[in-house]
């Protein structure tokens, strides 16, 4: 395997052929003409690797994986029980072979990871390193060793060639010219690894496939036919001890069609939660991205939370957990936009901030909110924002229209607002502040000025004037 046409891993059989590791492409090739060369690609190593890491799992918990093709175990529990480390060993290079029917693998035991690591480079097919042993057994190895390049270059023009070498020399003057992560490599190269496996956790497989036959048609059909699956989905989550708080649910139609949705919860999902969105999903659908009969269904757990944070508390539910339960009742009963929670959108216009939301959605918004939006109104905000802009007019003192002049300021000092036929005193004004967008396009483009007044009771206007003139657009209650 190479990587930028440096090998990079190598078979017993190419090393047999002269190839080695960190050797250039065209060098190996010359040794063995016959060398089938793969590129190197983490993901497929890791997926290949992974049925390896289980079957050592099987025999041994608490694998903790370095990289793909080289894992670590603790050795104690199954050297137990076998008898000593060297048969344990044994025993888990011959269970991986036979049941995945790998070809060769070697397996090294030592005190720390270090020098297992380089015992397993060195076993044909075991290398035991004795108890207390491992700077011995390290000594005569290549500086190389240590996977680090910098010093494998220049230790070696040093004359320190050797781990052994390495070791020897005095810790302070290794930190003084490395520093902190040569005393660090020094330390691995005497055999005094301080490392601790950590057992990687296996995951738990929670997504679930459910295949209809024949093929349903309608939305109570596939909830109905969907209830135990779901069930048991929900009891796969509860077993490992977690919670789900964000699903996605995913129908394959009979054409082919895919109709994909991650669902969100302001608590968790419970089984009634999630078949009620697989048939607020499915009516959303229908006749849009299905166009045939479902032929699956796919649920995923997309973020999940440890079950012991939303376990009820001893003396009942709290308020934040009431409200969720009552809201999620009526929207099982309204549907999926039947309650409605409001968000704060972009934009410059406060109709378009106000975005109203499903209940345990994501506020889903086409405009982003963490944009500047030159123009937009600042804090506070008002209190009452029309859905429909009311159509007003400013008057000065002698009753005649106020108006934006082509410098954008008002063409005299506004004493009225009139609103519905009746004309409100003014006490205060401030203004006018263009609003501009999409100036480069002649259909969507909108060019107006804001201005704020204050009636005489004392309740301030959000006004503001285009071409068809003046409007409010929300008022300061």
């Amino acid at each position: 395997m190479v990587l930028a046409n440096q090998v990079v891993a190598c078979s017993a059989a190419a090393v047999a052929e002269g190839v080695r590791v960190g050797q250039r492409r065209r060098e190996a090739q010359s040794r063995c003409p016959k060398l089938k060369v793969l590129l190197a690609d983490d993901a497929r190593d890791s997926r290949e690797f992974e049925p390896v890491v289980e079957c050592v799992e099987q025999l041994s918990p608490g694998v903790q994986l370095i990289r793909p093709g080289l894992c670590v175990v603790r050795a104690r529990g199954l050297a137990s029980y076998l008898g000593n480390e060297e048969l344990a060993a044994e025993t888990l290079l011959e269970t991986v072979i036979a049941e995945l029917g790998i070809t060769s693998g070697r397996a090294g035991v030592a005190d720390g990871v270090f020098a297992a690591v380089q015992a397993a480079r060195q076993g044909d097919p075991v290398q035991v390193v004795a108890a207390g042993a491992a700077s011995d057994f390290l000594a005569p190895l290549p500086i190389s060793r240590l996977g680090d390049p910098g010093l494998a270059g220049l230790l070696p023009r040093l004359g320190v060639c050797t781990l052994g070498d390495f070791a020897a020399l005095a810790t302070a003057d290794v930190r003084d010219r490395f520093g902190v992560q040569g005393v660090r490599l020094q330390a691995l190269a005497a055999g005094k690894d301080s490392r601790q496996i950590s057992p990687r956790v296996p995951p738990p497989e929670l997504t679930r496939r459910l295949e209809f036959e024949p093929v349903l048609t309608l939305v109570d059909q596939v909830a109905f036919a969907s209830r135990a699956e779901v069930e048991r989905f929900i009891a796969s989550l509860t077993v490992a001890g977690l919670v789900c708080t964000e699903v996605r649910l995913e129908f394959t139609g009979e054409r082919d069609e895919f109709c994909s949705r991650v669902w969100l919860s302001p608590a968790t999902f419970d089984a009634a939660s999630v078949l009620d969105r697989i048939r607020w999903q499915l009516q959303a659908a229908a006749g849009k991205q299905l166009t045939s009969g479902v032929v699956s269904l796919e649920i995923e757990p997309i973020a999940v939370a440890e079950l012991a944070n939303h376990v009820p508390g001893l003396f009942g539910l709290g308020p934040d957990e009431k409200v969720h339960h009552a809201m999620s009742r009526v929207q099982a009963m309204l549907g999926h936009l039947g309650v409605v929670t409001p968000r704060i959108g972009g934009g410059r216009w406060l109709a378009e901030r106000q975005v109203l939301v499903a209940w345990g959605d994501r506020s889903v918004s086409g405009l982003p909110t963490d944009r500047p939006w030159p123009g937009r109104v600042p804090g506070p905000q008002p209190s009452t924002v029309f859905a429909e802009s009311l159509p007003v007019q400013l008057v000065n003192a002698n009753g005649l229209p106020v108006v934006v002049n082509p410098r954008g300021q008002l063409s005299d000092s506004p004493t009225g607002l009139q609103i519905d036929g009746r004309i409100r005193t003014l006490i205060g004004w401030a203004g006018p502040w263009p609003v501009a967008e999409r100036g480069w396009d002649q259909d969507r483009k909108k060019v107006a000025n804001r201005c704020q007044v204050v009636d005489g009771t004392g309740v301030a206007w959000l006004l503001f004037a285009n071409a068809q003139g003046w409007w409010a657009e929300a008022r300061y209650d």
